[in-house]
C-alpha cells in the first residue's frame, strides 16, 4: 500500500473510496473539487490511485488499497480491509463516502466498529445493485445477502433508480430508513451542451471516421463487457437497411476482438468502427446522429444523460435506470436483445431529422434535474445532516 500527497488542511475530513481510479475520474471530481472549496480535506482510497495524475492532482491525498474487484477474492477482507482501516486511523476522517459494490463492501466491512464511536459516518451510493429485475437467481441471492450484511455498518444509503429504492426499503437494506433517492451522481450540462462543441470539432471527427456529407453515424460509449451487449448494436446495424450508416463503439474491455470479428460476420465490419478509449466524448455525440446503449443491467447510465444534454436522442433496452431518463419524446427503447426493434429505431433516426431535433432539445430539458450543481446541493444537505451541522 502507497500513499501519494499529504495535507494538514483544516476543516472536515472526507475519504473517498472506489475500486478502481476511473470511477473517481469518470464521475466524481466535480464533488473533489466542491467539497475542497468548501473548505474539507478530501481523501482517496483505490487500487492504483497513486499511479492515476488526475487524481493525484484532485485530492488532498490518494491512498493505494490492494483489493480487487471478485467479490471472492480473500485479500479483500484481509490485506485490503487492514490497509483501509490504517488510512482512516491515521486521517481521522469525519466521512467516508463508498462507491461500486465490492469497495463497497469492504469499506463498510473494515470500519464496522470504527464508526460505533460515531465517528466516521459511512455513506454508500449504489450506482445499481446487482440483483435487479431479470438478473440470474444466483447471482441475485448472493448479492441480496451481501448487501443485506453490510447495511447494518452504513449510516446512509443513496440510490440513484427508483426500482433500487424500492428494493433497499423492502429489504430492507438501510438502517432506520436511513436511505435517500438521487437522480443518479450528476452531469455538468454546461459541459455536455452544444454550446461548447464547434462545428471544427464535429468535423474532425466525421472526418477521422471516413464519412461524407449525409453519412448518419451511431455511437455506443460503453465498456465491452458482456451486459452492455455490444452483439445487438452491431446485429442492428446489419439489419437495418441503411447501407451507408456507421456504427462507432467509442470503449475498451475484453470483447472488442469478439465485437471486431461478430461485425465482418454480420457483413459490416467496414462501417462499425471500434475507437478505444476517448477523451472528446461531447464533440462525437454532437457529430452523431443517435445514441445506442443496448444494455441488459445499468444503474443510471451516463452515456444516455451525455447524449440527452447534447441534444441527440438515445435508443436503449427498457431497464432499470434507462426507463427513468428515457421517454417516447427523447428517444426508442426497446426489450432486452430485441435487434429488429434496434433497427426499426436506427431507420426512423434517419428518416426523420425533424423529429429527431425536437426530440433532441427534449432530451436536453429532462437533463436539468440531473445537472451536477444539484447532486452537489443534496451531498451539502446530506453531510450536514449526518455531521449535526446547521
Amino acid at each position: 500500500m502507497g500513499s501519494l500527497k499529504t495535507s494538514d488542511a483544516p476543516g472536515r475530513g472526507l475519504l473517498i473510496t472506489t475500486s478502481v481510479p476511473s470511477t473517481v475520474t469518470a464521475f466524481l471530481l466535480p464533488y473533489v473539487e466542491h467539497f475542497r472549496q468548501l473548505g474539507w480535506r478530501v481523501e482517496a482510497a483505490s487500487n492504483g490511485i497513486t499511479a492515476a495524475p488526475k487524481c493525484v492532482a484532485a485530492f488532498d491525498a490518494v491512498h493505494d488499497v490492494p483489493w480487487t474487484r471478485s467479490p471472492t477474492d480473500l485479500v479483500n477482507v484481509t490485506t485490503a480491509a487492514d490497509a483501509l482501516r490504517r488510512i482512516v486511523r491515521e486521517g481521522r476522517f469525519d466521512l467516508v463516502h463508498t462507491h461500486d459494490p465490492v469497495a463497497a463492501f469492504i469499506t463498510r466491512f473494515a470500519l464496522r466498529h470504527e464508526r460505533r464511536a460515531g465517528r466516521p459516518k459511512v455513506v454508500y451510493t449504489a450506482h445499481g445493485f446487482h440483483f435487479y429485475r431479470g438478473a440470474p437467481l444466483a447471482q441475485g441471492t448472493v448479492f441480496k445477502v451481501v448487501e443485506r450484511l453490510a447495511s447494518s455498518w452504513t449510516d446512509h444509503l443513496i440510490v440513484i433508480n427508483q426500482e433500487d429504492l424500492a428494493s433497499a426499503r423492502r429489504f430492507p437494506l438501510a438502517r432506520k430508513g436511513k436511505v435517500s433517492f438521487m437522480p443518479g451522481i450528476g452531469i455538468d450540462c454546461s459541459v455536455y451542451s452544444l454550446a461548447n462543441v464547434s462545428s471544427a470539432e464535429v468535423e474532425r471527427i466525421r472526418r477521422d471516421l471516413g464519412l461524407v456529407s449525409g453519412q448518419p453515424l451511431f455511437t455506443m460509449i460503453a465498456e465491452f463487457n458482456p451486459g452492455k451487449r455490444h452483439r445487438d448494436a452491431v446485429a442492428a446495424l446489419a439489419a437495418s437497411d441503411l447501407p451507408t450508416a456507421v456504427l462507432a463503439l467509442a470503449g475498451e474491455g475484453p470483447l472488442m476482438q469478439e465485437v471486431r470479428a461478430l461485425a465482418d460476420a454480420e457483413g459490416v465490419g467496414d462501417r462499425v468502427r471500434l475507437l478505444g478509449y476517448r477523451n472528446d466524448i461531447p464533440a462525437l455525440v454532437a457529430a452523431s446522429a443517435a445514441v445506442l446503449l443496448p444494455s441488459e443491467r445499468e444503474g443510471l447510465p451516463r452515456s444516455l444523460m451525455e447524449a440527452s444534454a447534447l441534444e441527440r436522442p438515445v435508443i436503449a433496452s427498457r431497464i432499470r435506470g434507462v426507463s427513468e431518463l428515457v421517454t417516447e419524446r427523447t428517444g426508442f427503447l426497446h426489450e432486452v436483445g430485441d435487434v429488429g426493434a434496434i433497427a426499426a429505431a436506427l431507420r426512423a433516426v434517419v428518416n426523420d431529422p425533424e423529429g429527431m431535433a425536437e426530440m433532441g432539445r427534449a432530451g436536453r430539458r429532462a437533463m436539468e434535474r440531473y445537472d451536477v450543481k444539484n447532486l452537489l446541493a443534496l451531498h451539502d444537505v446530506l453531510y450536514a445532516s449526518l455531521l449535526g451541522d446547521r
